[in-house]
Parts: C-alpha cells; structure tokens; sequence
C-alpha cells in the first residue's frame, strides 16, 4: 500500500457500491415477486400450493448452489466480472420467465435468475471491503440489505398494481429490461479496486498482494468451518431470513387474506410495512454495533425480539392493528441478520472473505429454500377441498400448523448465537 497515494474520492466509491448494491435490489425483487403473483401463477400454469411453492424454492436452489463457487470466484476473478456476468444471465432467465407457457421452462427461468442473481451479495460487500474504510462494513452491510428490502417493498403494492394493469408476463420482461441495464452501468462504471484507478486502497494488504487461484480456495474452504463462529451463523441466519422470506416473500398474503378478509393491495401493505422495518432495521444494526464495538449483543438480542414476534403473531388472538404493531417489531429485529456477515468476515483469516461471505448467504438462503416448499406441503395435507375463483383455498388453522415451522427456526436460531464468540469489531483470526 503506497502512503502517498490519495483516497478514492467518496462519489467514486459510493457511484461504485452503488451498482452492486442496485443488482442486489434487483435480486430481492425477483426472488419476492411471486409472492403477489400467487393467483395469476397457479391459474395460468395450473398448480396447486406446493407446486407454487417449488416453485419459489427453485429460485433458492440455484442461488444456494451458486453461493459458494461465487465466493471463490469474487476471490479470483474479481467483483466486476462477476457484476456484468450475473446481470446478463438473469436477464435471459427473466426473459424465460416471462414468455413461456410451460411450467417446467418458467421453473427453468427461475432457476436460472436465482444462479444468475446469487452475485449480488457478496460483490456488494467485496466492493465496500475495497472501496471503504473498515470501521464502515458493518453499516455498509446494512445499507446493502436496506437496497434488498427496498426490491422486496417494490416488489409488493407496486408490483402488484402493475401486474393487474399490464398482466404479470409484461412486467416480467420489463424487470428484464432493468436487469440488463445494471448490468451496462457495472460495465461503465465498476472497478475491483481503487489502486486500478491510482488511488489508495482500504483493503487489508492480504487482499491486495494475492489474488488466490480458484484451486487454492477450493482447498482452503473447508477450513473456515474450522472455525467455531462459522457454522452456528451458517445455521442462525436461516431463522432470520427465512422467516421474512417465507412470509414476506410468499404465503403472507394469502395468509392474511384469510386470516382478516384482506383485498391483495392490502394484504401486500401490511407485508411492505414488514419490509419497511426490516429494511430500516438492518443499517441501524450495523452501525450501532460499529458503535459499541461488540457484534453478539445486538444479533442475540434481535433473535430473541423476532423469535417472540413470530410466536405471538401467529398464535395470539391480535386485532389486525395489533398484529401489524408486532409484525413491524418483529421484522425490525429481524435487522440484526446483516450482523452475522460482518461477525463470519471477522472469525476467519481476511483472504477468505468472500468464500465465509458467500458461505454465510447459504445459510440465509437455506430458511426460505427449506420454508418455503415445506409450508406449501403441509397447506396441500390439511387442504378441506375448498376453491376460491379455481384456486385451492386454505384455512387459517392449516396455516398455524405450517408456520410453526417458521417459530421453530427462530427459537432454535436463538440458542445457536448465545453459543458464538465474540469478535468485538476485529479480525480474531
């Protein structure tokens, strides 16, 4: 690292982060966008709950398989490659998506946006460990998730008026569209690290001087589960994520619609309310953990908030107004997950950031690609046989019995954080 050279000018850096972060919204949005497309999608394909929610779930397959070759290669290859590349091939996902007729091409297509979109994550926070001072990733981490959530909030009450003004497969090419131009802008603008542009980087030496081949990290990844810290977030960020996702993503609305005789619009309110929270929540949790120097606090604390939350909702007797009240607590505290990133990134050795990075949103990634389908499942068995305009119609008993699976995570997300180590806001390895 050359002293004499001058910081990355903060438009750069921000204009920079700024794509990746866009990408990663757009990924949220796609992989929450069925949720208001429920009834559109079993008509039109013919499907029941549990092919609907395969069918959501294929989306996380592809993603989880994609997380940990996409740690390795934003180690090798760089960030910017990764950015352009994700950005085209979701686009031709989305295009599938959107033209086909088939059930089994637009699970392809979905397949396909979610390997694709699998990037977003992990360049976002490879490009802030480059491009910002350290004490920042944290916040930045949270400022990213806040981008997700803002593409899971578009993708509720204005997806949905669009889809009933335009149809759901005009929409869907049009999200293609976007894709693609993100994909132009990382093209334009995206560089892996401000020493290619002269000025100083805020990476460690460690990242700068190596750039590890694709062998070398494949050889070392095993290790970082080594590391006690890794596994218990590996397994606790599904309790967080795939709670919201899972709900927010998926069967909230129609759950709510039964549950309170909601119209979609409103239904899909409440759940943007959710997601309002949660997005807020996130960089709030970063930077007061920056703040205190202390990471367990404050993910424990949120675990414990949200497992509460979930329980109460679903099996308290709430008026809609009080339910709203702990679904907003509840999603605010579910902020807390971004926490799990930076206190992975701080337990194992810094060259292995990206890998821990992209092993970390397996975990996020296994809550809804378990949750998801499994809630789907257990709606099909206590199925009464009622429809409702040729769509299965389930009751809201049949819901509470699948959601407990959505408390059990949580509780049990709990119990594993009260078991890791704290890092206090530095690298311990």
């Amino acid at each position: 690292m050359n002293k004499d050279q001058a910081a990355p000018p903060p438009w750069l850096s921000w204009s920079i982060w700024a794509v990746a972060a866009t990408f990663y919204l757009a990924a949220f949005y796609l992989r929450s966008s069925p949720a208001v497309m429920t009834t559109e999608l079993m008509r039109d394909f013919g499907i029941g709950a549990s092919q609907l929610g395969a069918f959501s779930a294929v989306y996380f397959y592809a993603y989880i398989a994609m997380q940990i070759p996409t740690g390795v290669l934003v180690d090798s290859w760089g960030a910017r490659r990764l950015l352009i590349g994700g950005s085209l091939v979701a686009a031709v996902g989305a295009c599938l998506f959107a033209a086909t007729s088939s059930y089994g091409l637009a699970s392809t297509g979905r397949l396909i946006v979610g390997g694709a979109t699998a990037v977003g994550w992990v360049v976002t926070l490879k490009l802030a460990r480059h491009w910002f001072p350290r004490k920042r990733f944290a916040m930045l981490s949270g400022l990213g998730l806040m981008m997700g959530n803002v593409g899971a909030l578009v993708a509720q009450v204005p997806l949905r008026l669009l889809v009933e003004q335009f149809g759901w497969r005009a929409v869907s090419f049009g999200s293609a569209g976007v894709v693609l131009a993100i994909g132009t802008a990382a093209w334009a603008i995206v560089t892996d690290d401000p020493a290619e542009k002269a000025f100083l980087s805020y990476a460690p030496n460690e990242l700068q001087r190596t750039h590890m081949t694709i062998g070398q990290l494949l050889r070392e990844f095993p290790t970082i589960f080594t590391y006690r810290n890794t596994w218990l977030i590996f397994l606790a960020q599904g309790g967080f994520v795939g709670a919201m996702l899972a709900f927010t993503g998926l069967w909230g609305p129609t759950y709510l619609r039964q549950r309170f005789t909601l119209a979609f619009t409103e239904a899909s309110a409440v759940c943007s309310v959710m997601i309002v929270c949660w997005a807020v929540a996130s960089p709030l949790a970063g930077h007061l953990s920056d703040k205190i120097g202390r990471r367990k606090p404050i993910y424990l604390g949120g675990a414990l908030v949200a497992a509460a939350g979930w329980l109460t909702m679903f099996y308290a007797p709430l008026p809609l107004a009080a339910f709203i009240a702990v679904a907003a607590v509840t999603s605010f505290a579910c902020g807390a997950v971004v926490l799990g990133f930076a206190y992975a990134k701080e337990s194992v050795p810094i060259q292995l950031m990206g890998t821990v990075s992209g092993a970390i949103n397996v975990g996020n990634m296994l809550g809804p690609t378990i949750l998801q389908p499994a809630i789907g499942r257990v709606l099909d068995a206590r199925w009464i046989g009622a429809m409702n305009n040729g769509v299965r119609a389930y009751t809201v008993e049949a819901f509470h019995a699948a959601f407990a699976m959505i408390a059990i995570w949580s509780l049990v997300s709990c119990l594993l954080i009260a078991f890791t180590k704290e890092t206090r806001c530095r690298q311990a390895v």
